[in-house]
């Protein structure tokens, strides 16, 4: 099994100047803005000098307090489940899961994986989360529903045709499954929605934003056809907390991700 880890407040450097284009996390911890000259500017050290950009392969089980840092009712632990270039995420409070997007098809067996590493089985899932209706976030869709068959699936009413022949409710922004605030980021489709634990400081972007190569990045633009919708929710973002943020596509980020966000937005 993973090791669990807890994520505490800190607070570092929110603010870069307005050439800056994406925000870097080194391996040495460091948070660095690249400017539009290519130059690398470090501006804040992470929480403790940690890694912020964890390659590790596999899954990652994390457990996250709520932000005053007690372990009360808001506590969840969160599962990575990698599936090549794309990521998925259980949420787990108590004995009952969330699965955030279920990635591509016939990867039945990492879900098997990360519901283990956090004492979760099948029956323990009552919600699955699409973020979007893309392929590669709900190409699992059929196979994780039937083997979760207790739960219910929820996606972006606007991407409702997303869920295929599988039985979805809409959501919108400002609705709350699970405990969980949906937030309604478009752009990269019109129904995409980012998934906010509010109590933890969690939150699961979707493709809303990305991570690649340390960088904190908006949506692909060459799959996004409204980047002006797009980079106005990456705003919406950063006016939310929150100690982690996770991508559909790369890194998660520990440790007042949300500054980060603020950084990035402020480029935008």
């Amino acid at each position: 099994m993973a090791e669990l880890h807890r994520l505490n407040r800190r607070t570092f450097l929110n603010r870069m100047g307005g050439s800056t284009v994406a925000v870097a996390f080194l391996s040495s911890g460091v948070l660095a803005a690249c400017s539009s000259d290519g130059s690398v500017v470090p501006v804040a050290s992470g929480p403790d000098g940690a890694d912020l950009t964890s390659t590790t392969e596999g899954s990652t089980s994390n457990e996250v307090d709520s932000q005053d840092g007690e372990s009360d009712a808001e506590g969840i632990r969160w599962q990575r489940v990698q599936m090549g270039g794309v990521s998925a995420y259980l949420i787990a409070r108590g004995s009952e899961v969330a699965v955030v997007d279920t990635g591509n098809p016939n990867n039945i067996d990492k879900f098997d994986a990360a519901l283990s590493t956090i004492g979760a089985q099948w029956g323990d899932v009552k919600h699955i989360i699409l973020t979007h209706k893309h392929g590669d976030h709900v190409g699992g869709l059929p196979e994780v529903a039937g083997l979760a068959s207790q739960a219910s699936v929820y996606i972006g009413e606007a991407d409702l045709s997303g869920a295929g022949d599988i039985a979805a409710e809409p959501i919108n922004d400002g609705d709350e499954v699970f405990g969980l605030q949906i937030i309604g980021t478009p752009g990269h489709t019109a129904g995409h929605v980012s998934v906010l634990d509010v109590g933890a400081g969690f939150l699961v972007a979707g493709d809303a934003l990305n991570e690649r190569d340390g960088m904190l990045l908006g949506p692909n633009p060459q799959y996004t056809p409204d980047m002006e919708t797009a980079n106005a929710s990456v705003k919406r973002l950063a006016e939310r907390t929150f100690e982690t943020v996770v991508f559909g596509h790369g890194n998660p980020l520990e440790g007042d991700a949300s500054d980060a966000v603020v950084a990035f937005a402020q480029t935008i």
